[in-house]
């Protein structure tokens, strides 16, 4: 939509919503009142008599914010928290009532990523994914998928610069001189119409609806073989996409539960299920899949239809075949009706990656921002009806491989970012990097990105050249616990880096200065980057010295999180038996921070944390010595800690 279009529609108006932002000096106390005054701003108790035309009775509503977000998945969510937590105004718009896109409990499909299902041992995602896993271990050990709805919901809603806007769909854009400058979004529940300005918009809807409409590079389907020599592509290109799915949950009552289908299902037989084992049905399976020979948007009615009737129809071979008896006692409990999208467009970036990037061959790029490192995982577009062939091709690349950050901006729209499964991406490459944990670590990169562009008055291609910005936003992403391949600490502000460390004791081969070489993960059962010790005897400390005093603000801890084991929500018994939905043992429980002043010691005491990443704030203390006393666990007899940085100044 163009300049005069767009304010045809919006009818022409200007002026901006005031925020309310709350200071960490203010306290909790506030943080009830800050959120309810903000429904002042998104429902105006005495709005304008202005109208949009031909909506005489939808409500205008002018925002204003610094970084624009559309679509709360995972993508989403990660990107508005990283772009708020630096400082940053941000809307974020979502057309559903729930947070989290396929992962949430309209779809309830679990977050998977680099690790694999845990065969890739010490490579699940840091940062703001591994936080919320933690939260949800910890509050929802009974996997409920509305609990995670709203663990989502109060992360967004407790952050004061967050305005969020559920319900609310984008539909224009206006553009100028190749930049956003406002979008359109409507709420028709609410009856309002907003109008919202940003300096920064990020594309996380999954459809690039927002890039659609200002215009934005993109493309749809399968690359030809010959176009970028990638062998999992196919003779001829195609629009063919891989398909939606459907999932269910059931449980066992007890005593016999009949089932009787509609008529409009699906007749399913064992010959259509040789390659889709059945033996267990807790929870659906991903394989009742389809659409994908379809347009996945415009289609998605049809899609829907289809996806119910094959999912009853696999139920009813499951309950009344004969073939599987021992489910009598077991009776369907919920069934999903969104379609959980894999794939439809695609937008482009500066760079394009491909199948070649993801298998290590085109060495390192200079702008990681974050990683990937599920299979190359291709599925036929018509999913169950491809019945005569397994449901998917998996190819597992060598290694965690590394995104570039030319792959989440527009390559024609100055302002635009994007995350999640619309990056800049062969289907190849994206056959990959759609999983949900892959999809939020891109998320987390491109918010911290806009973020730093809005403060400074950046373009995404600006930022991007501008190599010394370029670095800070990757030392600011290891900062926040993102992980970027090959990457260390480098902060010229982390005054830890300096500092003599030493020990009461170590277990194994862990040494204290571990936790300042820079690294915050290990593989399989090393101790290269991190320092351990039994507890239980002697009192265990780690001590940083430095040769002068130091004005310390603020100290940062890794703790170990048992980045070795699998940790997701998922409603299949048999990928929760493989993870601890609770505090995980490693992580230090209890902790003192202690440093010496001329008075004598001081102490700050931490205790019940479960978070892998602690920061805690201290009132500008002066000292030459700081030390770490580990005190508890939740379970395991040696804490662990990956890194200690100390900071001059707050975050």
């Amino acid at each position: 939509m163009n300049r005069r279009d767009f304010l045809t529609v919006a009818g022409g108006l200007t002026g901006y919503t005031v925020f309310v932002k709350l200071h960490a000096a203010d306290g909790l106390r506030r943080a009830r009142e800050t959120i309810v005054q903000q429904f002042d701003h998104i429902a105006p108790p005495q709005p304008s008599g202005d109208r949009f035309a031909g909506e005489p009775h939808m409500t205008l509503v002018d925002l204003t914010g610094d970084v624009f977000v559309a679509g709360g998945g995972m993508a989403g969510v990660c990107a508005a928290l990283a772009a708020a937590r630096h400082g940053a105004k941000v809307i974020l718009v979502q057309d559903r009532s729930r947070l989290g896109g396929n992962a949430s409990s309209e779809v309830k499909m679990h977050i998977v990523g680099a690790d694999h299902h845990g065969q890739r041992p010490g490579w699940r995602e840091g940062g703001i994914i591994e936080e919320l896993r933690l939260d949800d271990a910890v509050n929802n050990p009974r996997r409920s998928f509305e609990l995670w709805d709203l663990l989502l919901y109060d992360k967004l809603k407790s952050e004061p610069n967050l305005t969020l806007l559920l319900d609310t769909t984008l539909f224009a854009a206006e553009t100028e001189d190749g930049s956003i400058r406002r979008v359109l979004a409507r709420c028709d529940k609410t009856e309002h119409l907003y109008r919202i300005s940003a300096r920064q918009f990020l594309d996380c809807t999954g459809d690039c609806r927002l890039g659609l409409e200002a215009g934005a590079d993109h493309r749809v389907g399968r690359e030809a073989r010959s176009e970028f020599g990638e062998s999992l592509a196919y003779d001829v290109a195609d629009r063919q996409t891989l398909g939606s799915s459907i999932l269910f949950t059931a449980r066992d009552y007890g005593r016999p539960v009949p089932f009787t289908p509609p008529a409009w299902a699906r007749k399913v037989t064992k010959e259509m299920l040789r390659f889709r084992a059945v033996d267990s049905w807790e929870y659906g399976y991903w394989w009742i899949e389809w659409g994908g020979q379809l347009d996945s948007i415009r289609d998605n009615e049809r899609i829907r239809f289809e996806l119910l009737s094959i999912v009853l129809g696999v139920w009813d071979y499951i309950k009344n075949s004969g073939d599987k008896p021992s489910s009598a006692n077991w009776g369907m409990d919920w069934i999903g009706f969104l379609p959980g999208k894999r794939e439809s467009r695609r937008l482009l970036g500066d760079y394009l990656l491909t199948q070649h990037d993801l298998e290590g061959k085109r060495g390192e790029p200079e702008d990681a921002v974050a990683i990937g490192g599920w299979p190359l995982d291709d599925h036929p577009p018509s999913g169950f009806d491809a019945w005569r062939a397994p449901p998917f091709r998996s190819i597992k690349v060598p290694d965690v491989y590394s995104i570039p950050l030319r792959c989440l901006y527009s390559r024609n729209v100055r302002n635009l970012w994007m995350a999640g499964r619309n990056i800049s991406a062969t289907h190849a490459a994206f056959s990959s990097t759609r999983v949900m944990a892959t999809c939020a670590v891109m998320g987390q990169a491109a918010g911290t990105a806009a973020a730093l562009c809005a403060r400074h008055g950046l373009t995404p291609r600006q930022l991007y050249e501008d190599k010394a910005r370029l670095h800070e936003l990757q030392q600011t992403l290891l900062r926040d616990d993102q992980t970027i391949k090959g990457r260390k600490n480098e902060d010229p502000r982390d005054l830890a880096r300096s500092a003599k460390v030493t020990a009461s004791d170590s277990h194994d081969l862990s040494r204290p200065e571990n936790v300042i070489n820079g690294f915050v993960r290990d593989t399989g059962n090393e101790w290269k980057n991190r320092w351990g010790v039994r507890l239980g005897g002697e009192p265990a400390w780690l001590q940083l010295c430095w040769s002068t005093p130091q004005r310390v603000r603020e100290v940062q801890i890794t703790c170990d999180s048992g980045f070795h084991r699998e940790l997701t929500l998922s409603a299949s018994e048999g990928v929760s038996r493989r993870m601890i939905r609770g505090p995980q043992p490693e992580t230090v429980r209890d902790y003192d921070l202690e440093w010496l002043t001329p008075e004598g010691p001081r102490v700050h005491s931490v205790r019940g944390n479960h978070q892998r990443l602690n920061r805690v704030v201290l009132d500008g203390v002066v000292t030459d010595t700081l030390r770490l006393l580990p005190l508890a666990t939740h379970g395991s007899p040696i804490a662990s800690v990956y890194e200690i940085r100390v900071y001059g100044d707050p975050a």
